[in-house]
């Protein structure tokens, strides 16, 4: 007798090819067998038209500060989400010196849009070295499946200091950081991650530490990872990081580069593409390299004391940089505000912000009189004024003390643009962000956007390509095995959904966050089930509790 079995579903195994009529049975956490009338299951689920797939594997998260108070990473497996991928960017809290908490929480707070007060309330810190933090969240248990990447920014941190954000590194340096990246890789790391992206800025406005990393580390760093024929290094890419040289990376390492995080910008509408088909050249060359796409577009909630859309403009490093006593004279300053207009007249693909103020909207006023702006954009109501959009809304945030809110939408705005992304055959789909920006967005549901939206909707795309996109290919670019496949013998990480219902929510705002932080969240929507390695995580209704711990580590991965 199999433990589980689910009767009559449209199976769709993750391979792309068209879905079969038939019983999946589940046996200790495994697919047991596939096809008509199977024995009898402990449990019996009867999913006649619904879709049985395998559950989606998140390759781009930030949930390596949230896994240590919150061993669920909610809400990914509530929304599909089996396996997830930590660490990205090199964004990390491992390895980190006790003596470097502060700065490494600090630097989150950021680049990451994460709650400081949550992490100095919620972060455990029982490891110092990456090794220690793996063995921590294994000991600990988890809700789902977790990958980790180690990181750039934190290893050079553990090596370097503070020198980390300010200064190239030695030849010693590097050698160190090689040996830290080969330990870690060596106890189970899925590869190695970084960022050279103008917009990633850490504490007091510093460059996060990988951007000074200069062109000879990042090749021996990328070598250490690969020299036992295993890793994948995921890159987000900056404006002065050429597809040529990470296609050289590639060749030397011989092992797979993503390149993130590729977005549609109206404002240089071809860029992105132009990437791809660089991305596409280099594998025609022998040379895996895959580009990082989003299926949602980046919409972002903010203030001007947290103004991220803006911080990849290289004037506004200025205030970057200030005091919070400091940062009003300078919003106030005339050059300043001359200074970043006059980077905004040229647009570049890499940065969130290119002047399109029609796209930023005001969402929340502090006084009564400005409650009319709510709801409008800030070119119209700085047209109405007869001021450049710039000076219009910094007057408008220093009348309220900077806490106006603001909702931006940045990238990724044109649907038939980014549907060609989504099909294009190097890109892979991603870019959730879970566990970051969690005031900004929530896009941890992106996979039943693109199953809902995309693809019923806009029918961009068939759902046997759509699951691929989600499971099969994801699994197979990190070489994650025995995953992402409904296959006999893999494990049982499934989704079960109605295709003629399924997406996410609107993102609400809830206070759960370590000492009661805010976030957004949003809910599934025509979600029948999710299991982790065979155990019951998610329902209709949402979470299952039983399942809090279905998840485990993974440290093995194929070459």
């Amino acid at each position: 007798m199999f433990d589980l079995v689910i009767r009559n579903a449209q199976l769709l195994d993750g391979t792309g090819e068209a879905g079969i009529q038939a019983d999946l049975a589940v046996a200790e956490g495994k697919i047991a067998a596939i096809g008509p009338e199977l024995d009898c299951g402990q449990e019996e689920l009867d999913a006649q038209g619904l879709v049985l797939a395998p559950g989606i594997i998140d390759s781009h998260t930030h949930y390596d500060a949230q896994l240590t108070w919150d061993s669920s990473a909610d809400p990914s497996p509530g929304l599909g989400v089996t396996t997830a991928v930590i660490g990205n960017c090199g964004f990390t809290i491992a390895p980190c010196r006790s003596q470097d908490q502060r700065l490494t929480m600090a630097n989150l707070a950021k680049v990451e849009g994460m709650s400081m007060a949550a992490m100095e309330v919620g972060i455990r810190w029982d490891f110092e070295t990456f090794p220690e933090y793996l063995d921590m969240l294994e000991q600990g248990g988890l809700g789902l499946n977790i990958a980790a990447f180690c990181g750039h920014s934190s290893v050079r941190t553990w090596v370097m200091g503070a020198d980390a954000r300010t200064r190239a590194a030695t030849a010693q340096e590097i050698k160190a950081m090689c040996a830290i990246i080969t330990q870690a890789m060596a106890v189970g790391a899925i590869g190695f991650a970084t960022s050279t992206s103008g917009s990633h800025n850490g504490d007091g406005g510093y460059p996060m530490p990988s951007r000074l990393a200069q062109d000879d580390e990042l090749r021996a760093l990328v070598n250490a990872m690969g020299k036992q024929g295993q890793g994948v290094f995921m890159l987000t890419k900056g404006a002065k990081t050429s597809i040529e040289f990470l296609e050289s990376l590639a060749a030397d390492s011989a092992r797979p580069v993503m390149i993130a995080a590729l977005l549609h910008n109206t404002t240089r509408p071809s860029a992105v593409f132009d990437d791809l088909d660089a991305i596409a050249a280099a594998s025609k060359r022998g040379h895996e390299l895959y580009g990082q796409v989003s299926c949602c577009p980046l919409s972002m909630d903010f203030s001007l004391q947290s103004p991220y859309p803006f911080e990849g403009i290289e004037a506004w490093g200025l205030a970057l940089k200030a005091t919070p006593r400091e940062l009003p004279l300078i919003l106030k300053d005339l050059n300043f505000r001359s200074a970043v207009k006059k980077d905004l007249q040229t647009p570049q693909a890499v940065r969130l912000f290119n002047g399109q103020w029609q796209n930023i909207k005001v969402v929340e006023t502090v006084l009564a009189e400005h409650r009319t702006f709510e709801g409008k954009t800030v070119a119209d109501l700085a047209s109405s004024a007869q001021q450049h959009p710039l000076d219009w809304m910094l007057d408008l945030s220093l009348r309220e003390n900077l806490k106006t809110r603001f909702v931006a939408e940045l990238l990724n705005s044109d649907p038939k643009a980014v549907a060609k992304l989504l099909n294009h055959p190097h890109s892979a789909i991603a870019l959730s962000d879970a566990g970051a920006h969690l005031t900004f967005f929530c896009d941890a549901g992106f996979g039943l956007h693109l199953l809902g939206y995309w693809v019923r909707d806009q029918k961009c795309m068939t759902l046997p390509a759509a699951v691929r996109r989600l499971t099969g290919q994801p699994a197979d670019i990190y070489r994650i095995p025995k995953r992402g496949y409904l296959k006999p013998g893999y494990w049982a990480d499934l989704m079960l959904f109605d295709p003629l219902t399924v997406g996410r929510s609107e993102s609400q705002r809830v206070n759960d966050l370590p000492g009661g932080g805010p976030r957004l969240i949003n809910h599934a929507i025509g979600l029948k089930g999710v299991w982790v390695n065979g155990q019951q995580v998610a329902n209709e209704r949402g979470r299952v509790s039983s399942g809090d711990l279905a998840g485990c580590l993974l440290r093995e991965f194929g070459s």
